[in-house]
């Protein structure tokens, strides 16, 4: 729901759209402002976390104090604590002078922690005192020093994996969160994905004076369906490209298409249409399309198998057998069953190639073989051909020596 306080804020800030995640997101970031709660906010890349400090910090009671944003990820981890926390002369090379911290500067008013996730964890301990007790110390000094300082973190990682990973302290993430605000991504807010981009059109239009730029019906499909990993900012930078670089002011569906990764467009929709079924998520989706793959393979299996189909690896002179059987160190790929029923097969050569021979009925039996057995047979026909000589034979096999050491022990070769 949209109330006068929202619309407001969105005009002040520039914020489009009417979703309703992001609507609860600004009337979270309005209501805890007055407070001094440490604030966390979430997302992904490029969904505008930007703003919500920037909101907290001018509804709050430190509005005319200072603001600072810190990108913690763009800071090396050498200089992260002076740069937070101040040093003072002397302290490691390159430390001419004493110089105050971003949490001193910042004092009685907001500091907004971006890309908190990628703070290292000796800088986390700092942190973690600063907001249970406003204490600090700059690096090289023994004196401790206090700040009143409003903290608001943002981050698109995923916390929880990192805090399993040991990545992040899991006592500073809980001190953080204390009211966290998820900012939605842009496919999630596909009634906002027009406005964005009418918005962005007519802007550019205005800055590069230029009328604007208007889409079809069929790109306007395109643009909603569109999977938006870069979210806002890459919608942003699509509109700039074609304003500048296309000469219609009209985008087809076409043209958009130029600017749209394939791989990146959300084909489920569709699909789904045509299969008349309905799922509750992504992951069902791929869980059925993975199944119906199965079958259709399994399928495939069959038909080659009924058919005789390796009748047509007799007319080839020369068949990859890389894509069957790939040793590599100590591992050898073993897929399922490669069906062999016809005596008149190639030998497989040093050279990875089918050769012609004839193979008897008692070696090369019609009956399915597996790539286990054909392994087995191939392993003993070079050892016989070496006299049990395993350098030669594994050398000619294209595998090491204690490759062909183990499986002749598997085999029971010895």
């Amino acid at each position: 729901m949209q109330t006068p306080e929202i619309q407001a804020v969105k005009q002040r800030f520039g914020i489009i759209g009417n979703s309703e995640q992001m609507n609860r997101a600004i009337d979270v970031a309005i209501q805890v402002a007055p407070t001094d709660l440490s604030v966390l906010v979430q997302g992904e890349s490029g969904t505008g976390k930007e703003f919500f400090p920037q909101i907290i910090h001018q509804f709050s009671t430190r509005k005319h104090g200072k603001y600072i944003a810190v990108n913690c990820g763009a800071i090396p981890e050498g200089t992260i604590d002076s740069e937070l926390f101040g040093h003072i002369k002397g302290s490691f090379t390159g430390a001419t002078a004493d110089r105050k911290g971003y949490f001193e500067e910042a004092n009685g008013g907001t500091i907004f922690l971006d890309e908190v996730g990628e703070l290292p964890l000796s800088t986390q301990v700092r942190l973690l005192r600063v907001l249970e007790s406003g204490e600090y110390i700059r690096v090289g000094s023994s004196e401790i020093k206090k700040t009143n300082v409003r903290v608001v973190a943002a981050t698109n990682l995923n916390m929880q994996q990192a805090m399993q990973n040991g990545r992040f302290r899991e006592d500073l993430y809980y001190r953080l969160n204390t009211v966290p605000i998820f900012v939605p991504p842009l496919r999630d807010r596909k009634e906002d994905i027009e406005l964005l981009f009418r918005r962005f059109a007519i802007d550019f239009s205005e800055k590069y004076n230029m009328p604007p730029i208007r889409l079809t019906d069929e790109s306007k499909q395109i643009l909603v369906n569109y999977r938006w990993n870069g979210n806002v900012r890459q919608l942003k930078n699509i509109t700039e490209q074609i304003s500048v670089i296309e000469h219609s002011r009209e985008i087809s569906e076409n043209v958009l298409g130029k600017y749209l990764p394939n791989e990146e467009v959300e084909y489920f929709p569709a699909l789904l249409k045509q299969r008349g079924t309905d799922f509750g998520s992504e992951r069902e989706i791929l869980y059925q399309i993975l199944f119906d793959m199965r079958k259709d393979i399994t399928d495939l299996k069959q038909i080659i198998h009924q058919s005789g189909a390796v009748q047509s690896v007799n007319n080839q002179k020369d068949i990859n057998f890389s894509e069957f059987l790939q040793p590599h160190a100590d591992d050898v790929v073993q897929p399922d069953i490669f069906p062999v029923n016809n005596t008149n097969l190639k030998k497989f050569d040093t050279k990875n190639t089918f050769q012609d021979v004839e193979y008897q009925e008692d070696t090369m039996p019609n009956e399915p073989m597996t790539l286990e057995d054909m392994e087995k047979q191939m392993i003993m026909r070079t050892l016989e051909k070496y006299h049990s000589r395993r350098k030669p034979a594994a050398d000619e096999l294209n595998i090491s020596e204690r490759t062909l050491y183990r499986k002749i022990k598997d085999y029971g070769l010895e």
